[in-house]
């Protein structure tokens, strides 16, 4: 009797804003429930809302779309129902809800890629007149410029600025989301729009908007205005740094191998120099950019001279890292020159470099592609003793590459010894059997004739050649071939051993050839 006394006085004791904070929790969960795991469409959804009679408040609606996105409700539908959940709790609440309840709704259909829904929000935050904040904006920026709407955001941006719902430096930031994909003659045109506003803006804005449409320019890739660019940012004071010019190489180099690839060593050493004339010492990345261009259009004595300059010359900043050496020991096998990349490996591993499984398992990737598994097999022996980590992914590419190919025996014994080892394979154990895996049996290679034989072989083609014309005319009288020259068709030539089909029936007065066809 005692200890129930006690237990009731401790209980009454309690203050009584515990019982709230328990109920709290519950009616968010409630809510969740019905959101989320309820039964029915949009308008069951809504009913069974109405049934729980939850008194709407801003914190609750924010807990709830906090909660519901954390959860990762936003799958098969889940934005509409978030959506219809939000518009129920506007016109349930006896007040209006708060800009930072909006803010949370429009970023949680931004972060679901619900665009459809996360513009029905801010519609309905435009006709409350409700200000976004600039994170917000940054968001649904950038989810609509990387759904392909940049349009619709920049009507966004000036729909917004126009009512003056936005934040005074939202500027920069639509820049730059327009520039991080390309556009930057639509971001240059809102620069244009508002320049008296940037000139009274801070000096670091003013470069940071024109950093960010050199860049535009670059992934756009227009070399001729982003040098432009570059041009204006010097005249106006702004000294270009070394990602800028990072960016106008990467761009003029992947211009002049699309169209000019003799030029690509020229050019980037001309801009390598005005960048030291600048003050601005060239790095790895930027000979890197230069390598995996040189690489792509197959230049390798090119390539191979600018990883030996790096080498030799031992500027500060610019020694080869594993990545230079990745670019060229990559080109070196696709070009079939296996011993002279193994050489380079080496010479990168006396010189102390230790690259990470990821260098090794993109060179046994190409080996493999290239239907060299000896050589893969050597450079991933070389792998297991310069890196221990991470060698599962290159233990499923050369098991699944060798069982197709109809070396078993070698992706058995591979399999046992990652088991060995404790390594987790992804591939499946069928591939060891011979009868659930298909062996890729290659096409026969085409011979490579000489060009007196391919010269004798052209000759006895043209040889064999018969030429077929149609004639899309018809007799009346008869449907049959007949030989040009004859007389049945007044515009047909008399050419020798050339046939005249006659595919259809036409009115006496159109018996000529309508149009020729030649068939080889």
């Amino acid at each position: 009797m005692i200890m129930a006394a006690a237990t009731r006085l401790r209980l009454l004791g309690r203050p009584r804003f515990t019982r709230q904070c328990h109920q709290q929790p519950a009616r968010v969960q409630s809510l969740l429930d019905v959101i989320s795991t309820g039964v029915g469409g949009l308008d069951d959804m809504e009913a069974s809302l109405n049934r729980l009679g939850v008194a709407v408040a801003p914190s609750l609606v924010t807990q709830v779309v906090d909660s519901y996105t954390s959860s990762g409700g936003g799958g098969g539908g889940g934005g509409r129902r978030l959506l219809r959940f939000f518009s129920w709790c506007r016109r349930r609440s006896r007040e209006r809800l708060g800009d930072e309840v909006f803010d949370h709704a429009i970023r949680a259909f931004a972060g679901m890629k619900d665009l459809t829904a996360m513009e029905i929000t801010i519609s309905d935050l435009e006709e409350e007149g409700r200000k976004m904040t600039l994170e917000t904006f940054v968001l649904v920026t950038e989810t609509l410029v990387r759904s392909g709407r940049e349009d619709e955001a920049v009507r966004l941006f000036r729909s917004m600025e126009s009512k003056q719902l936005l934040p005074p430096s939202c500027i920069p930031s639509i820049v730059h989301a327009l520039c991080a994909r390309g556009h930057a003659r639509k971001a240059r045109g809102i620069v244009w729009h508002h320049r008296d506003e940037l000139q009274a803006a801070p000096a670091a804005i003013a470069a940071d908007i024109h950093r960010s449409l050199l860049h535009g320019w670059c992934v756009h890739g227009n070399a001729r205005e982003a040098r432009r660019a570059m041009d204006e940012m010097r005249s106006l004071g702004i000294r270009p740094g070394l990602a800028s010019y990072n960016s106008l190489l990467r761009c003029i180099c992947q211009r002049n191998l699309r169209f000019n690839p003799s030029a690509l060593v020229p050019e980037a050493a001309d801009l390598m120099s005005e960048m030291r004339a600048s003050g601005v010492s060239p790095t790895t990345v930027s000979f890197n950019i230069l390598l995996s261009c040189l690489g792509r259009a197959r230049r390798v004595k090119e390539a191979y001279r600018i990883l030996h300059s790096m080498r030799q010359l031992g500027e500060s900043g610019c020694a080869p890292d594993w990545m230079s050496y990745y670019i060229l020991v990559r080109v070196l096998y696709l070009t079939g020159r296996y011993v002279r990349g193994n050489r380079l490996v080496d010479q990168m591993l006396e010189e102390r470099l230790s690259p990470g499984a990821r260098f090794y398992r993109g060179l046994v990737g190409v080996l493999c592609g290239v239907e060299r598994m000896d050589h893969a097999l050597k450079v991933f022996e070389r792998m297991k003793r310069c890196c221990e980590q991470d060698q599962g992914p290159t233990y499923d590419l050369l098991i699944e590459k060798l069982c197709r190919n109809g070396r078993f025996d070698a992706g058995r014994r591979l399999w046992e010894e990652a088991a060995e080892r404790g390594i987790i394979l992804q591939c499946s154990k069928d591939l060891l059997d011979p009868s659930k895996t298909e062996v890729f049996k290659p096409r026969e290679s085409a011979v490579k004739l000489s060009p007196r034989d391919y010269k004798r072989a052209v000759q006895k083609r043209k040889k064999d050649w018969r030429l077929t014309i149609q004639c899309k005319y018809a007799m009346r009288s008869q449907n049959t071939k007949h030989e040009l020259g004859s007389g049945k068709c007044r515009k047909c030539r008399p050419i020798k051993r050339l046939r005249c089909d006659v595919l259809q029936r036409r009115r006496p007065n159109q018996l000529h050839c309508s149009p020729l066809e030649i068939y080889v």
